[in-house]
């Protein structure tokens, strides 16, 4: 298994850091098991009021887009050289590209009325940058640790990357046990390859994020998130693309070599809390949830976007780490979800608003080309009604009390549009679930922390063991007042009911990497697990939850 590279310095060793965390924070359920916790005494924990973040005016910068993701040129490799052979299936996934991210620590103002704050980042700026893939060029990708040592204020020097629902060896998926801290690296290889082999089943909307035991929540919080789109000859990120198998959905054109994705637009969705000096704050003390009264999209407080009257696809990821979502346009006008989390649907579904829990993703496309003439500016806008860690409100907001999180000025004159809406996109093939084996799992609390089957979560004991291209039957449920969205690493899988009923049609027909439960319901979801073997894991993606430690570790076998 390849383990973080030493730096310049001797840091003290990862077995031992762990056994430290783990007894701290089973010694204290106020903690977050951290070495680096917030001094600041919670008002919220202590019955007191929180002070509301410092008013901004909203819509005053343009939306910021991350870089793309950049590899080294080949006369300029990694030095020293990776191990590949720590790699699973290194003969048959040979790296096309290597790239070097450097995590590391910046200033930044998410808006122009609030103070600097520290933000940890990939590559310098927050969100990350946009990794641009294709299938069949697998990528090697080296995360170097340059955070300095002490973190002020909340969170944790030491890191380890996860890519949300990549197809990849254990060796790669950010363990969360395996953080290293500053002055080290850790390479990942990541395969670019469709799961089972089947380019059906290629997923294209990823993102990556910090895993941190412990730590996940505030190291995300903090900034480290960014995306990764993968394409293939049907989702080629090209809306001119001759092949005939093209979907030609909303993008660019191609330049250099590369997409200029003009038209194909991820927007990353978080909030945020500040303190009376515009700082960003976070109470690790919280083990609820996090909420936050800023409502940023791509690191900037309701900034605004100016679109032209043609199609866009909108990639909507929900970064938590806490918070639901109910999205709309201010309009109610329509529009088509084409996918959710990784993958694209069967077939587009023609929607006025969808829901988001933490870690979900939905691909959606826009056609501003139907508004009357005399609009000149819509929002998106989240309708949903969050006072807590616990879920969100039953009802939604009216629309005048909803939160505007992105204003779309609609440029005046049409212009040319070659995209289209395909439809017929990724088909879902048959299953068979009669006679699978069938595992219970239950989402709860105890003792004021978070549990699966009653069990906090412990990196060094398997919960389960998969065999390697055994489908199986996971049955999802959760009471006690709270939402939890579920999600297991490595694969997809298919809801096969909610609550007892079908989904077919619906948003959650497709395939799937995040499950959002509320509170009393069921589900059950086929999974199989079919490239790789060794430890992965699945935890609730309100990430206060999974640091508390709604998290469980299954080991991949192959077949006796």
């Amino acid at each position: 298994m390849a383990t973080p590279h030493q730096g310049s310095a001797a840091r003290l060793p990862r077995t031992l850091a762990l056994a430290t965390r783990r007894t701290f924070l089973k010694g204290s359920a106020l903690t977050t098991g951290a070495f680096f916790i917030n001094t600041r005494f919670s008002l919220a924990a202590l019955g007191g009021d929180v002070p509301p973040s410092p008013p901004t005016t909203p819509f005053l910068e343009p939306l910021s887009f991350a870089r793309y993701a950049i590899p080294r040129p080949s006369f300029d490799p990694l030095t020293p050289a990776p191990i590949l052979e720590n790699f699973q299936r290194i003969d048959e996934f040979m790296p096309a590209y290597q790239y070097e991210i450097a995590v590391r620590e910046i200033l930044a103002r998410p808006h122009p009325q609030l103070g600097l704050s520290r933000f940890s980042t990939y590559g310098g700026s927050a969100p990350g940058p946009t990794f641009m893939a294709r299938y069949g060029q697998p990528n090697l990708v080296r995360f170097r640790n340059e955070l300095p040592d002490k973190i002020q204020g909340f969170g944790s020097p030491e890191i380890i990357t996860h890519l949300h629902n990549g197809n990849h060896g254990s060796e790669s998926d950010g363990f969360p046990a395996e953080f290293y801290g500053p002055g080290y690296f850790k390479d990942h290889l990541y395969p670019n390859y469709p799961a089972g082999g089947n380019y059906v089943e290629a997923k294209g909307t990823l993102w990556y994020h910090d895993h941190c035991m412990d730590f996940t929540a505030q190291n995300t919080y903090r900034g480290l998130a960014g995306f990764y789109l993968l394409f293939d000859e049907f989702d080629s990120g090209d809306e001119y693309d001759t092949n005939p198998n093209a979907f030609r959905l909303p993008s660019g054109v191609p330049d250099g070599g590369r997409v200029k994705n003009r038209y194909d637009i991820p927007l990353v969705l978080t909030d945020r809390k500040f303190d009376a000096d515009g700082v960003l704050e976070m109470d690790p003390m919280d083990m609820d949830g996090y909420i936050g009264d800023k409502w940023l999209v791509n690191g900037k407080v309701q900034p605004y976007f100016d679109v032209e009257r043609r199609k866009y696809r909108f990639r909507v990821l929900a970064a938590g780490p806490s918070r639901y979502w109910d999205i709309c346009f201010s309009n109610n006008m329509e529009f088509s979800i084409v996918g959710t989390d990784g993958n694209l649907l069967p077939a587009p579904l023609v929607a006025q608003r969808f829901p988001l829990g933490q870690g979900e993703r939905v691909d959606i496309v826009v056609d501003f080309s139907q508004l009357p003439e005399s609009t000149t500016a819509i929002y998106l806008v989240n309708r949903a009604e969050q006072l807590d860690g616990r879920g969100p409100q039953r009802d939604l907001l009216p629309m005048g009390q909803s939160a505007r999180l992105l204003k779309l000025n609609i440029r005046p004159d049409a212009v040319e549009d070659p995209s289209r809406i395909p439809q017929v996109m990724r088909p879902l093939g048959p299953i068979t679930t009669t006679g699978l084996p069938r595992r219970e799992w239950k989402f709860d609390r105890r003792n004021g922390m978070w549990t699966v089957n009653n069990e906090f979560f412990n990196p060094n004991v398997s919960r389960a063991t998969v065999v390697q291209g055994q489908p199986e039957i996971w049955h999802f449920d959760t009471n006690g007042g709270w939402a939890h969205p579920i999600h297991f690493h490595l694969e997809e899988g298919r809801i096969l009911s909610y609550n007892g009923k079908s989904v077919e049609g619906t948003m959650l027909g497709g395939r799937k990497d995040v499950y959002t439960l509320y509170d009393g319901d069921e589900m059950e979801v086929y999974a199989n697990f079919r490239d790789w073997t060794g430890r992965y894991v699945m935890h609730c993606h309100n990430t206060v939850h999974e640091d508390h430690a709604m998290m469980i570790r299954f080991d991949i076998v192959k077949p006796s």
